[in-house]
């Protein structure tokens, strides 16, 4: 970490001279570093990384931001000797989404799950130069994609490799990819923006408000109930959380909004599996043996 931040701290200083100031580092995630530091008076972040299209993401996205859903614009994004930076603005808040108690989730929670099912309304067409969006009728369909999941990725190499050193969660995650296939021809084509990583410290909150979303490398196109399933998932593995009804909060939200999506139950399982799968490869990939046993674990929960 050490020589991450050095290496922060001359790329900040050869890019910008004088007018940056006080570089201080982030918590940073799997696939980028991030730093805070001050350009031309202002509070900015800086990250460095090694796909550019992450970033992109985050510009194409910044310029969609709005009240209820409020996004960091990207001011500059360019080339390091090692891979690629983003400087973006600051967003300030007191507290991470991941980090709430209670009371904050429950106050939370139901505001970004509103601004999620206003960003579906929004015209994003110009995502489509950064692998967000597609003009409809293009591409495979939704339940072609969840089933890639068993694929290769250029970002994964080796994970399958990795996992079958593990055979029982090899076994589980093949049946988990059957399970899908017998689920995905009954899907209906329901298409939209999915942020794909809103826990993680990527949402920021101040005195009970949304203040940022950010992080939006790992969006896509796809069912917007994904994000939904997202805390479904995940909810168990957050020890402060469990006196919460999660399902009575997207109930309230959807009583909201004139009442639940079509075939919701059979596209959130759907979804809640492929996060199972994606997260068995992934942690097979890291090497990370506890996690990835426990996503099996829950995976075995949904087939």
């Amino acid at each position: 970490m050490k020589d991450l931040g050095q290496t922060a701290d001359r790329f900040v200083k050869e890019r910008f001279g004088d007018r940056a100031k006080n570089l201080a580092p982030l918590a940073s995630g799997d696939w980028s570093s991030a730093y805070s530091f001050t350009l031309d008076g202002r509070d900015r972040v800086i990250r460095f990384g090694a796909y550019r299209g992450d970033f992109e993401k985050d510009r194409a996205m910044g310029a969609h931001s709005m009240p209820a859903l409020p996004i960091p614009k990207v001011i500059e994004v360019g080339e390091t000797e090692s891979g690629f930076y983003a400087v973006s603005e600051r967003v300030q808040g007191t507290a991470h989404l991941d980090e709430l108690d209670e009371k904050g989730i429950k106050t939370v929670l139901p505001q970004l799950l509103d601004a999620l099912y206003e960003l579906q309304k929004l015209d994003l067409r110009d995502t489509q130069e950064v692998g967000i969006w597609r003009p409809a009728g293009t591409g495979r369909s939704w339940g072609a994609e969840l089933l890639s999941v068993s694929e290769p990725r250029d970002r994964l190499a080796g994970w399958r490799e990795r996992l079958d050193a593990s055979p029982r969660e090899a076994g589980i995650f093949d049946a988990g990819i059957e399970k899908l296939r017998l689920l995905v021809p009954r899907l209906p084509e329901c298409w939209g923006i999915v942020h794909n990583d809103l826990l993680n410290r990527n949402v920021l909150v101040d005195e009970g408000k949304l203040t940022g979303v950010f992080d939006w490398g790992n969006a896509f196109y796809g069912d917007p109930l994904y994000d939904h399933a997202w805390f479904l998932y995940w909810w168990s593995w957050y020890p402060q959380w469990q006196g919460i009804d999660l399902q009575e909060i997207l109930d309230r939200h959807w009583d909201s909004h004139g009442g639940p999506p079509e075939q919701m139950q059979e596209r959130l399982l759907c979804c809640l599996i492929h996060i199972g799968l994606d997260h068995i490869a992934y942690c097979a990939f890291r090497e990370r043996t506890e996690d990835m046993r426990r996503n099996a674990d829950q995976l075995l929960t949904y087939i």
